[in-house]
């Protein structure tokens, strides 16, 4: 379309100018004394074009001459941008192969090609976003190479040039700056620095996967377990892990801060601060009923906290793995003398609702045993002692048939459960 709109144009520039020049009987005439010169119209028109046009392409071609030494200057500017580009991505590639000393070499030599432009009054607009980041890769490959006063000094001048409340590009590079300032410190085991560095995060950046994430070793590192146990907490609801590691992660952390309590009130503060969900989990529930017997807390209390295990335990037989299910018998076990008329009951209908479950004939044994119900919890240990899975429960049971019979005077019983207490180890 544009084409034929140009050809009618040119078509309609040939018409005018057939029928201005074709009939055009005007004369122009020149007077200089004592000469005069006459020509025609058309040909002082072609004369005023043609002459145009020489001086227009005569500037032209000055212009293009006074050019060519700035052409020149910025042609070898350009070069030593292209240098210094092709510098810092080698830097990076050497970086990620792992050549860390050529990195370094080539990220020095990025910013030798700055500053020459710098002097050269030739600013590049993002040279201090490239310094900062051809300091970052001299200052990781130092950290590679163990040269940790290399390291340092580059990290600084990279921080000089995204300095605090620049831009949101220059705040940009100095968070993740210090993001791997902070990486750098817990690979050195310096724990304390390293959450220096996070606590000096915005809190946007400071709440990001990665600051999560350095945080939590670090937390770790520096046995900060209550720090760690809230960051693992965020970690796993940005989705950070998947949701079984995010959960072991939070048990064991969990775990380890419920064993640092050396006294029955600072454990059940902790206890209070871990999350409804945590407290229902059964590697918890009877780890801190555990921690609570062996500091002499109340019984009461300690069977409360068993509570969401005891009933996962009766409810699913399978739910809980062997050793958990040993430490909770074992656990209950030891507060049988205080077990109120509530937990007797759960006891019962526990027992009742499964006969086939040695561990809740053992339990059940065990209370009616405390109750001096001597028929009835020796029916009850004897019948446990065939199915109990656990040989120290085992043991356990003929101990208190031996104890029992004992209470009968009945020596050779007493003797035969004493042998077999002591085969079942």
């Amino acid at each position: 379309m544009r084409a034929a709109l140009w050809l009618l144009a040119l078509f309609g520039v040939a018409v005018a100018a057939a029928l201005f020049a074709g009939n055009n009987q005007g004369t122009v005439t020149l007077y200089w004394p004592p000469y005069r010169i006459d020509l025609s119209l058309n040909m002082v028109v072609l004369l005023l074009v043609g002459g145009f046009v020489t001086v227009y392409m005569a500037l032209r071609a000055l212009a293009a001459m006074l050019e060519l030494p700035h052409q020149a200057r910025r042609w070898r500017v350009q070069q030593k941008e292209r240098a210094m580009h092709g510098a810092m991505l080698d830097a990076l590639t050497h970086m990620l192969a792992g050549r860390f000393i050529r990195s370094r070499k080539a990220a020095l030599a990025a910013l030798t090609q700055e500053e020459a432009l710098t002097s050269a009054s030739e600013k590049v607009p993002h040279g201090h976003h490239l310094r900062a980041l051809a300091h970052m890769v001299a200052a990781e490959s130092s950290h590679a190479l163990q040269d940790r006063p290399t390291r340092d000094r580059h990290l600084q001048q990279a921080l000089d040039q995204a300095p605090a409340g620049g831009t949101a590009q220059e705040q940009e590079l100095r968070e993740g700056v210090q993001m791997r300032a902070a990486r750098w410190h817990l690979d050195d085991r310096d724990a304390g620095t390293a959450l220096e560095r996070l606590a000096a995060l915005p809190q946007g950046a400071a709440r990001r996967t990665l600051a999560l994430r350095i945080k939590l070793k670090a937390s770790r590192l520096a046995r900060q377990t209550s720090d760690a146990l809230d960051t693992a907490r965020l970690l796993g609801k940005h989705h950070a892990f998947s949701a079984d590691a995010a959960q072991s992660i939070v048990r064991g952390l969990a775990t380890e801060l419920i064993s640092s309590a050396h006294d029955t009130a600072q454990l059940q503060q902790i206890w209070l601060q871990l999350e409804q969900s945590e407290r229902t989990m059964p590697e918890l529930s009877i780890h801190a009923a555990q921690r609570l017997a062996a500091l002499g807390g109340e019984s009461t209390q300690v069977r409360a906290w068993l509570l969401p295990a005891w009933e996962r335990m009766v409810t699913l037989p399978d739910a809980l793995p062997d050793h958990q299910a040993l430490k909770l018998v074992r656990t209950l076990e030891s507060g049988m003398d205080t077990l109120d008329a509530t937990w007797l009951a759960r006891l019962e209908s526990a027992q009742l609702a499964n006969p086939r479950d040695a561990r809740l004939q053992y339990l059940a044994g065990v209370a009616c045993l405390k109750r001096e119900l001597w028929g009835k919890s020796q029916q009850l240990l004897t019948q446990a002692t065939t199915h109990l899975p656990d040989a120290s429960l085992r043991a356990s049971a003929w101990r208190h048939l031996a104890e029992l019979a004992e209470q009968r005077n009945d020596g050779e019983a007493a003797t035969a459960a004493w042998k077999k207490a002591a085969l079942a180890h």
